[in-house]
């Protein structure tokens, strides 16, 4: 039988570890002196106290090596753990390929982030546009008409608008353009005003400020981003106006949130 401080140093483990693991019922003194209360472990005890100690340096919590303790695989409980890791390791290289992507950026303009957008109601129409400066008379338009079809129709709170161009190219004129506003009810459609629910979906976030025709270097950097990060572009790009000519005078104050659906 070995005291308690000598088992501690041949298990390289502290005596403060080792009454946490007695406490823990994963590693339990051979004996326990009744009067004194002194503990005192067998050599063959060492086995697991170092199989405990290697547990633990692979990241597994005490009720993970409680399991084992009580009889399961160890086998599937380290392939748990692994994948778990994996996932992490993953997570981890994201997040470095996105710190690199940033600090390559030397005016460091654009951040990007990775929202979730939940399952949304919207009523949505279509249109065909001569050029992009028409967007903003086009789309109080289609308030409008979707108001007077629908009197008293509520929007979303928070609100969520955005635009969807269609073509899959930029063009100078013939701009075929979708708008999305979320709200509250389904009501009356006609054939411009058509209800529908947008799926759950996972978008890149960025926000460019300043006037529309400097959006493309919005466009370009959260395309490349995607790319260097092994997004997988799900859907066409939603353009969100959260201020604009309606109510900054200034274009260097106009503000776009582009989300970009993806999977990953």
């Amino acid at each position: 039988m070995i005291k308690i401080g000598e088992f501690s140093k041949l298990a390289h483990l502290t005596v403060k570890a080792l009454r946490f693991y007695e406490k823990q019922g994963i590693l339990m003194p051979a004996v326990t002196d009744p009067l004194t209360g002194y503990r005192f472990y067998e050599t063959g005890q060492l086995l697991n106290a170092a199989k405990i100690k290697s547990f633990r340096q692979l990241g597994l919590t005490i009720d993970e090596i409680k399991v084992i303790c009580s009889g399961a695989d160890e086998r599937e409980i380290l392939s748990a753990k692994l994948a778990g890791l994996c996932r992490e390791r993953d997570r981890m290289d994201a997040l470095i390929s996105s710190i690199y992507h940033i600090l390559e950026d030397k005016e460091m303009k654009y951040h990007v982030t990775e929202k979730i957008i939940p399952e949304t109601l919207v009523y949505t129409a279509e249109t065909v546009l001569n050029s992009y400066k028409d967007i903003m008379q086009w789309i109080p338009s289609v308030g409008r008409e979707c108001l007077a079809l629908n009197p008293g129709i509520k929007c979303a709170e928070p609100p969520y608008e955005f635009c969807e161009y269609l073509d899959g190219e930029y063009r100078e004129t013939g701009i075929r353009i979708r708008h999305n506003e979320a709200v509250t009810a389904t009501g009356k459609e006609n054939e411009h005003i058509h209800f529908c629910t947008l799926p759950r979906t996972k978008v890149l976030s960025i926000f460019h400020r300043g006037p529309y025709e400097d959006i493309g270097q919005a466009y370009a950097y959260i395309m490349n981003y995607a790319r260097e990060n092994g997004y997988q572009i799900a859907g066409p790009a939603r353009e969100c106006y959260i201020d604009g000519i309606w109510n900054k005078e200034d274009p260097s104050d106009w503000l776009t949130e582009i989300q970009l659906p993806v999977t990953q």
